[in-house]
């Protein structure tokens, strides 16, 4: 991470930027009804093709219609990006170097 230099100031740049929360939250919608209308594909060639198709075919689309669910609560659910560049919490020249012994200063050797 750059240091500040005194006097100058930070300069923000618009490719770190996260996107808008409205674009997120839209985009993780329409992710997720994609997927649930899948889902109600899926359940509905089961139903309607259960005697016409080979069996083993309609057991992949009933699962594929019981699992696809989670999958996209799940993908729905997921936070949005985090950023690239780390944030510097502690300034390690503020703690100091310590005194290596594991101690706390109450404890007696």
């Amino acid at each position: 991470m750059r240091r500040k230099r005194p006097g100058i100031e930070e300069v923000h740049r618009i490719t770190t930027a996260a996107d808008p929360l409205a674009d997120d939250i839209a985009r993780r919608t329409r992710r997720y009804l994609v997927q649930m209308g899948v889902r109600v594909v899926c359940f509905l060639l089961v139903v309607v093709l259960w005697n016409r198709i080979p069996v083993w075919v309609s057991v992949i689309l009933l699962l594929a219609a019981a699992v696809l669910p989670y999958i996209a609560v799940i993908l729905a659910n997921a936070g949005r990006e985090r950023r690239d560049d780390a944030v510097e919490i502690v300034d390690t020249r503020a703690i100091g170097p310590g005194t290596g012994t594991g101690q706390l200063d109450g404890d007696k050797p």
